[in-house]
């Protein structure tokens, strides 16, 4: 009959040991996460959106307020003034001048509309007469009226099959500050949205400008932010929708914002030049891979927690299972012990009073053992004890409860076995002791046993039982050994 020991110790440590790696673990990827998640939004913050910010801003003063400049020196120079207040005697010189200024500085266009004589000259000639009336001319009265030196506005070119253009428009004055018209340069939109995607594709970003009001003026071919299109609002785009009333004009400064559970970050510069602002915007494709290396690192770490598990759990069932076995199994007959016999022995009696099933108990002791010591030593002892048990466990059922009392002495608990059945057994054990021989040192030894039998009684305890049992051996040895006696 087996002996199994209590598991609660054993879960208890698993439980801990569960506790302290699963905590380790958290804590150091954790840990990891938030130190590299941090050294990267720093990284992005701080470094890499204000430097392609500052990289997209030089090349936007280059390549977009560069026409500003020009529009500006054409509406200073002296040729253009003296030419209107000359009254405009020869268009041919206007036409060479709009084409030389065109042609030198690499404008897609050139004009100047005179308000005296309404007539609008570009670098192929005169175009048309202005009139307030027309929808198409609407531009020119309202730089007219404008407080402004001048405006950027996006329109249809006349000149280029209504190409569409991005106009510089600026006042020309007198010498006495009056309005005489207005003239300026234009660049192509299709050509600013190719120099767009190619600052996106250049630094990794979403680079797009935004007025003052919060719609969108200029993006790449793809669009802006989400697929938004120039002439739509911020606050129709999910996550920028607010950004506006954190951005009174002007200002710059870093921001974020998340759509679809992903974070971006922002650049925000404020362009006096144009009254636009410039958007440089980053999408954490990096911190994704961060979060992505958390999880398999997370998930690592579970898998080897629970392989730790396991074996830890093995070892400790396998040692707790020998420590068990070490202290309930006797070493030298492999029989249990005294303490064995208690487990068993409680087990035992309570299916015997559970089923109302008869339960014997026999003690044996080997007649003069001593003897054996003295004369042969303890060693040879030892081995008559230990063939002894072997002889005894081949004989019994394998229900039969069979343990070393201590010393000399055995007990056998016999269950549902009843007085008699016990009776024939324990002669039987009796006779098979006295003819076995035991090889000691090439000597052939004779053991003989006594033994003392009695039957449990319904609402009897094991100690009387045990009582009881050792009394009926006691009378057997009294009565002269090498015999079973049985309580009544």
């Amino acid at each position: 009959m087996s002996l199994r020991p209590k598991r609660h110790t054993q879960t208890s440590l698993v439980l801990l040991l569960l506790f302290l790696l699963g905590s380790g673990f958290l804590t150091t990827s954790l840990l990891s996460y938030y130190a590299s998640r941090d050294s990267i939004r720093d990284s992005i913050i701080n470094t890499e959106l204000p430097l392609t910010s500052d990289t997209v801003y030089s090349e936007i003063q280059k390549d977009l307020v560069r026409p500003i400049l020009i529009s500006s020196m054409m509406a200073r120079d002296t040729f253009l003034r003296d030419w209107v207040l000359a009254g405009e005697q020869d268009n041919g010189q206007m036409t060479r001048y709009l084409r030389e200024v065109q042609e030198h500085y690499g404008a897609f266009t050139s004009f100047f509309v005179s308000d005296k004589t309404s007539t609008y000259y570009q670098a192929k000639g005169v175009l048309k007469q202005v009139k307030p009336d027309e929808p198409r001319d609407v531009w020119y009265y309202r730089v007219r009226g404008l407080d402004e030196p001048y405006e950027i506005n996006v329109d249809v070119d006349l000149a280029n099959a209504d190409r569409l253009t991005i106009f510089i428009n600026y006042k020309v004055q007198d010498y006495d500050g009056s309005f005489i018209g207005a003239t300026g340069v234009g660049l192509a939109v299709d050509a600013v949205v190719k120099l767009i995607d190619e600052y996106q594709a250049r630094y990794e970003r979403s680079v797009y400008f935004v007025d003052t009001t919060g719609r969108i003026t200029l993006t790449g071919a793809q669009g802006g932010p989400m697929g938004a299109k120039v002439g739509d609002s911020l606050a129709d785009v999910p996550g920028l929708d607010g950004l506006m009333e954190k951005l009174p004009t002007p200002q710059s400064g870093q921001f974020e914002y998340r759509e679809q559970g992903r974070e971006h970050f922002l650049n925000v510069r404020y362009i006096p030049e144009l009254e636009w602002y410039l958007f440089v915007d980053k999408q954490d494709k990096a911190l994704a891979g961060i979060r992505q290396g958390l999880y398999i690192n997370l998930l690592l770490c579970l898998l080897v927690t629970a392989i730790v598990l396991t074996l830890v759990s093995l070892v400790i069932r396998r040692y707790q299972q020998r420590i068990a076995a070490l202290a309930t199994t006797d070493s030298l007959t492999e029989l249990p012990n005294r303490r064995g016999f208690d487990i068993l022995a409680e087990q035992a009696l309570q299916e015997a009073q559970r089923d109302s099933s008869p339960l014997c108990a026999v003690l044996l002791d080997l007649d003069n053992f001593k003897l054996i010591n003295d004369q042969h030593g303890h060693l040879a002892g030892d081995q008559v004890l230990h063939d002894f048990a072997q002889q005894l466990r081949g004989t019994l059922r394998q229900s039969d409860i069979l343990c070393r009392w201590g010393g000399e002495e055995f007990i056998l608990l016999l269950k549902n076995t009843d007085r008699q059945a016990a009776h024939d057994l324990a002669e039987k054990l009796r006779q098979q002791c006295a003819e076995q021989r035991y090889e000691i040192e090439g000597q052939r030894l004779q053991v003989t046993v006594s033994l003392g039998l009695s039957q449990w009684q319904a609402g009897e305890s094991l100690h009387t039982l045990l009582g009881r049992t050792d009394r009926a051996l006691y009378r057997a040895k009294q009565a002269g050994r090498d015999r079973v006696c049985i309580d009544n």
